[in-house]
């Protein structure tokens, strides 16, 4: 029996498998086998009897053996080396602008010193100059052939990343809002692209902002059978593609071309949009994301009749050419789903393979709202383009800051077109800790690392460059999953599930060039549990950390103190708190322990929670005392709004790259945007932005706001040239 579990433990590593985990310093866990054997399965390996298992070993061995290349390789530019091929091997690259570059395997590859290279220009075939070109390989994802003495050939994606990503040019601040919670009056009851540049707008030129980060807009999964769409914007239909959901429809420029009865209509959903607005500001009802999409769906439909003008569909069609088969795949899912709903692994006729001959008759029985949703993906196109353009001309030194989500919905577009990509039966979660005593299970499959890397990697890289093609920056939500993922198998609770790793330099590579090639600055969110070495090499390549005032102490210390300003880390993105946390007056004033209580969240007597809470409160704000930023000391007289301004003015004295203010901070706001842990108990991703009173706040009042003025004119005062 032991050898058995030896074998399988062994097989379970060839595949970045753990089978045991360690929770905190000193202490390991086992992982169920049937565990190791259900991620092996995921992964198309059998390791389900002995024999199973040896069999799969010896094969992998074999194909080892065989193999003359990896199917990806990643390399830094001016360092690393191709992997050892036989000696007398000939191997060349085929850039990706279309250069041949003969590689001179004798000088010993792409050595730290550079490899001896013979190139070709762009078209020169098999045909290579004679002259030796020194230097490393270009920036890009290339593709590297070989052929060995022995007759064995390969080919290999090969990816060549900038050693660092692109630093802020500066040290900046900016805002973290929540886009849909931000309404102004010409919203449709939700924010809208138009709101965030207007924000970014105002706030570039009025306070010296340097970006805005916003929540994921990535593209959702309807509700099936009347049920309400999930608002949450960490579970999509598709990272890929944004929802059209944001677009301000009066900002097309048809809308404005519609009439007779068209126009007609239009005028009668722009007064349903009105009520919906009002309903929201003024009547404290909650954001209806359905409601929204329903009268923005109904104008855009008319809207869409307009023609569009030459150059126009000249832009419409280029972006439609340029998107390809992952925009056609998108937009064909969203026709499908509008007539059999969004579970695509319950339709009929073969739909739920994307590449079926039924799918290929649906394409074209369905192509005039394929055309339609494609139209949408192009308009929201244009709209980010326009809010990062409105950022960028009012000063903005990085502007837009995308959220790049964990994962998506198992029943959403990306798995309906990226089957092979995903690990089928599995879900990403954590495992067991302080906050989660029986783990979490988020519902996300997994992308399978093997997957990616037989194919280069390509949806990880179409992901980012369509994130950042209108972005100055990138917040890559759970970046620890860079690295691994807790993995937990269908039917199991999470407790039982597993890690799988992926390949860091792979990962981290090819988000250093799509990053470069953006100019764009990347925040990883590190919160939480992060396995030693994670950090350290996220910092050496350049990406940014997260860093929360409440949770920055010094735990090497028996009274874990709040950690001095002086000895934050340098490469963050410091901040008071994010969308999944109280806000700032909340922490200070304790209302997020009586909300907990009321939701039933506390582990602990109500009265427990309060006085622990008191205390780590009191801790932060005898520093901020010593430290010379509140007027009346820690037990003075300052009020709610002192002791926010307090927490920021203590940001500002950390080196933090990065100082990032949460929008509803700046007029008092109490309510979290999420409470996790509760699905219907509260109205996550629902609220509007509000006061200290929770009477809703428009766009218009927040900019009109002194609280928000005299906070933002002390942060922007810090702002370096």
């Amino acid at each position: 029996m032991a050898d058995v579990l030896t074998a399988r433990a062994r097989l379970a590593a060839l595949h970045g498998i753990a089978t045991s985990y360690s929770p905190a310093p000193g202490r390991g866990v086992a992982v169920p086998e049937d565990t190791v054997v259900a991620v092996l399965a995921a992964l198309g390996v059998d390791a389900a009897t002995p024999a199973a298992v040896s069999e799969a070993l010896a094969a992998h061995e074999e194909a080892a053996r065989r193999r003359l290349l990896p199917a990806t390789v990643v390399l830094r530019a001016g360092r690393g080396a191709l992997p050892a091929l036989p000696p007398g091997t000939e191997a060349c690259v085929e850039t990706e602008d279309g250069a041949v570059v003969v590689l001179d395997l004798a000088s010993g590859g792409l050595g730290a010193g550079g490899a001896g290279m013979r190139g070709a220009g762009a078209g020169g075939g098999a045909e290579a100059a004679s002259a030796d070109v020194p230097g490393a390989l270009p920036l890009g994802t290339h593709l590297l052939r070989a052929h060995a003495p022995d007759g064995r050939t390969a080919a290999a994606s090969l990816i060549v990343a900038p050693d660092r990503l692109p630093a802020p040019p500066a040290r900046g601040h900016g805002f973290l809002v929540q886009l849909y919670s931000l309404l102004s009056a010409r919203s449709w009851g939700m924010g809208d692209l138009g709101d965030l540049a207007a924000l970014a707008a105002w706030s570039g030129r009025a306070f010296g902002t340097d970006f805005v980060q916003v929540n994921p807009l990535h593209a959702a999964v309807p509700g099936a059978g009347g049920a309400p769409t999930d608002p949450s914007p960490y579970r999509p239909s598709s990272r890929r593609f944004p929802d059209p959901v944001h677009l301000r429809v009066a900002d097309v420029p048809e809308f404005a071309l519609l009439t007779g009865e068209a126009r007609e209509r239009a005028g009668l959903l722009l007064g349903r949009a009105a009520a919906l607005r009002d309903a929201v500001l003024h009547k404290g009802e909650l954001i209806d994301r359905d409601a929204v999409w329903e009268l923005k769906r109904r104008a855009l439909e008319l809207v869409r009749t307009v023609p569009l003008a030459p150059a126009r569909r000249t832009a419409y069609e280029a972006f439609a050419a340029e998107q390809g088969r992952a925009l056609e795949d998108h937009c064909t899912w969203n026709a499908l789903a509008e007539v059999h709903g969004p579970h695509w692994r319950s339709w009929p006729g073969g739909l739920a393979d994307p590449r079926s001959a039924g799918t290929a008759r649906a394409r074209t029985e369905l192509a005039g709202r394929i055309d339609f949703h494609r139209w949408l993906a192009w308009l929201t196109d244009q709209q980010l383009a326009a809010a990062q353009g409105a950022a960028r001309d009012a000063g903005m030194r990085i502007g837009l800051v995308h959220d790049l989500a964990v994962g998506v919905h198992p029943s959403g577009a990306d798995t309906w077109a990226q089957q092979d990509a995903y690990a089928a039966g599995m879900s990403v979660g954590a495992p067991p800790d302080a906050f989660s005593p029986r783990g979490q299970d988020w519902g996300l499959p997994p992308w399978r690392p093997d997957a990616l890397e037989a194919g280069g990697y390509r949806p990880y890289r179409e992901l980012l460059r369509g994130l950042l093609r209108h972005a100055g920056g990138l917040r890559v939500d759970h970046v620890m999953g860079l690295f691994r993922l807790w993995w937990v198998p269908e039917g199991m609770e999470p407790t039982r599930g597993t890690y799988v790793r992926h390949d860091p330099e792979a990962m981290l590579g090819v988000l250093a060039l799509e990053a470069h090639r953006a100019g764009a600055t990347v925040v990883g969110e590190d919160l939480g549990t992060v396995e030693p070495g994670v950090r350290e090499t996220l910092a050496e390549r350049g990406v940014l950390g997260t860093s929360v005032l409440w949770f920055e102490r010094d735990y090497a210390t028996a009274t874990a103190a709040p950690l001095p300003p002086g000895r934050w880390r340098a490469g963050c993105l410091a901040t008071a708190t994010t969308h999944d946390l109280p806000s700032t007056a909340a922490r200070l004033t304790g209302d997020h322990v009586a909300l907990r209580h009321r939701l039933g969240l506390l582990t602990r007597p109500l009265a427990e929670e309060q006085r622990e809470d008191a205390r780590e409160v009191g801790e932060w704000l005898e520093l901020f005392a010593r430290l010379g930023l509140l007027a009346g000391g820690p037990h003075g007289e300052d009020d709610e709004e002192a002791l926010v301004l307090a927490v920021h003015r203590y940001l500002l004295r950390t080196p933090a790259r990065l100082v990032g203010v949460w929008l509803p901070d700046t007029v008092g706001d109490r309510r979290p945007q999420n409470v996790p842990g509760t699905w219907d108990q509260y109205p996550n991703w629902r609220l509007p932005v509000a006061g200290p009173d929770g009477r809703p706040l428009s766009l218009e009042e927040l900019t009109a706001s002194p609280r928000l003025r005299a906070l933002m004119a002390e942060v922007g005062a810090g702002r370096e040239p």
